[in-house]
């Protein structure tokens, strides 16, 4: 939930996160409070006067476990795509609304700028073909992506282009980084596109890749990844990529045919 101004300036943001709780499989929670959870919506780094951040945590009979960027990942797809939503009731550029409410954290406006200009944010593209931003920290890592996404007639979304920029502090080994970064785009794509598990009779369906696939190698997109100079102690590499591909997705079949994805995997809700 957020509150707009008379002037559209974002002046309230409420998140509220329902889920099991990870880290209580190893212990008491400090002062009940499980960071998987809440990683990726604690740290907001906009520029909000009122921010709100709840967690409730609901155990259920499904165990749960880490994955890569782990909470990560889901509260920056809720976050990022929410304020393209705020940027679109406020008519402004989502570029430019993200730009705003980052003036307190350089290093996440530096990668939000160095993405969006290597991607050529504002020029023209290809007839049904739409943009999509978005930015994240994890592991002490901050990642932008711009993707460049077309919906097919069957409802079916082609990633064609990814530009994505980091900084992760000290850089020791720029094709490590590289390489992670791809690694992270090619999970978070396959997951957001297709990565649905269901259960039956007490079990997960899904076994192998024939009804769990990735994306092959004719499926992926063309991958840009620009490393910011390093300066600082270094940070995580190897699950930053993964937070900011999803919303980056969604937020460009918004831009272009208009539709408005709210939840994973993208390919049964366009469908649908």
């Amino acid at each position: 939930m957020a509150a707009i101004d008379a002037q559209g300036r974002l002046i309230g943001w409420t998140h509220r996160i329902v889920g099991p709780s990870i880290d209580s499989r190893f212990g008491p929670l400090e002062e009940g409070v499980d960071d998987s959870l809440i990683d990726g919506a604690a740290n907001l780094p906009y520029a909000i006067a009122n921010i709100l951040v709840e967690q409730a945590i609901a155990d259920t009979p499904v165990p749960v476990g880490y994955w890569r960027s782990v909470g990560s990942s889901r509260n920056a797809f809720v976050a990022e795509c929410f304020l393209d939503e705020i940027a679109a009731a406020a008519g402004q550029d989502p570029l430019e609304c993200r730009r705003a409410l980052l003036r307190d954290h350089p290093r996440h406006r530096a990668v939000l700028e160095t993405a969006a200009e290597h991607a050529g944010w504002g020029s023209t593209l290809p007839p049904g073909r739409g943009r999509g931003i978005a930015v994240a920290e994890s592991s002490e890592s901050f990642v932008a992506q711009v993707a460049e996404v077309s919906i097919g007639r069957d409802g079916t979304p082609r990633v064609h282009r990814v530009v994505c920029a980091v900084d992760c502090g000290q850089v020791v080994n720029p094709d490590t980084i590289e390489a992670q970064m791809q690694g992270g785009i090619v999970f978070g794509l396959s997951t957001a596109l297709r990565g649905e598990i269901t259960l039956e009779r007490g079990g997960v369906r899904q076994s192998n890749f024939h009804d769990y696939p990735i994306l092959r190698m004719d499926e992926m997109p063309a991958i840009e990844v620009h490393i910011a100079p390093g300066a600082g102690s270094p940070g995580g590499i190897s699950e930053p990529g993964v937070p900011s591909i999803a919303p980056a997705v969604v937020n460009t079949i918004f831009a272009a045919p208009g539709t408005r994805v709210r939840t994973l995997p993208i390919g049964s809700v366009v469908k649908g």
